[in-house]
């Protein structure tokens, strides 16, 4: 079998399919992401992809590459594809979960320290020569100690994010998901709550919930009004879930204190987006899984995908909705 791999992803991943006699690999090794049209062009002449978020895998894709019969994603979230499709096409889908657990929710708790410290605005004073930190009311934030914490997606991200703030700040856990989540109430004595009321009591929100027709655009001008004005939104799941336009507005309104994002809506963000000139806001270019360990993590399960579905055998980490 045919197998294109569409980007270059780490080698563990590529050895692991070249080492499987029945799969003839090709990999994309450029110094670019193909484009969408590429992808069309090459992967109709291939039976397996091996690809990413990056592509859309729609019905134009199940027409152009009538000879695909099995896809990989070097990703977690798979909301770039649509799903029932390829079961109506009998194509197998499988994805890499878990594999950047750790490394999103550290960046989740770092851009948490950054915006109550405003780190990102701080250090860009310094190459104009600007040390008015030394100004006993200029440039303060915030501490993040013994405040309450609201997590909106109670996953292992999640659960990672709550249990670094609760260990680290002894912060008070919130939380709103589509089902309650009995270890995240027994561990970290994490407290149940409706969405209207995570956006109230919460000092911190932290969004690590998968993009979904229920949760796209959530964090709107209605969710931000309903926040604290001393609350700081956090954002590493998928740049859908929060509202680009009405976040500037309730930042410059002060409708809240403050955010942080490692994605953003849409992505990539324009250089002009005035989130990148706010002092209490801190952006990040999407990289909750680049680590070392992530990455190969994901490339392992994204190859070990295909190789179960060589072998005939079941796809661990298929995804089926």
């Amino acid at each position: 079998m045919k197998v294109l791999v569409s980007l270059y992803i780490p080698q563990l991943g590529i050895d692991m399919l070249k080492a499987h006699s029945e799969l003839d690999v090709t990999v994309w090794d450029k110094d670019r992401l193909m484009t969408h049209e590429e992808l069309l062009s090459q992967a109709k002449d291939y039976d397996i992809l091996l690809t990413s978020s990056n592509y859309v895998i729609n019905e134009e894709f199940v027409q152009k590459c009538p000879s695909i019969k099995m896809i990989s994603t070097f990703s977690v979230g798979y909301d770039n594809v649509n799903i029932p499709l390829l079961n109506k096409h009998n194509i197998p889908f499988g994805n890499a979960p878990g594999a950047m657990t750790d490394a999103t929710a550290d960046v989740a708790f770092g851009l948490m320290i950054a915006v109550c410290r405003k780190m990102f605005y701080m250090y860009n004073m310094i190459p104009n020569d600007n040390w008015n930190i030394l100004m006993p009311r200029a440039n303060l934030g915030q501490e993040p100690k013994g405040k309450t914490l609201g997590i909106f997606g109670m996953g292992k991200i999640g659960m990672e994010m709550a249990s670094r703030c609760k260990g680290a700040y002894g912060m008070d856990i919130y939380y709103h998901n589509r089902n309650r989540n009995p270890e995240a109430e027994k561990e970290l004595d994490a407290k149940y709550v409706s969405f209207d009321e995570l956006l109230k009591v919460s000092d911190i929100i932290s969004a690590h919930c998968a993009l979904t027709p229920e949760t796209k655009g959530i964090f709107n001008k209605e969710a931000f009004q309903k926040m604290k004005s001393s609350a700081i939104f956090i954002n590493t799941a998928r740049g859908g879930v929060h509202n680009e336009t009405d976040l500037i507005d309730a930042l410059n309104s002060q409708e809240i204190w403050g955010a942080g994002l490692d994605v953003t809506n849409p992505e990539p963000m324009k250089a002009d987006n005035p989130l990148l000139f706010m002092e209490n806001v801190c952006v990040l270019p999407h990289i909750g899984s680049a680590t070392v360990k992530a990455r190969d993590e994901m490339a392992r399960l994204a190859a070990l995908n295909i190789i179960q579905f060589a072998n005939g055998e079941e796809i661990t980490n298929r995804v089926l909705k």
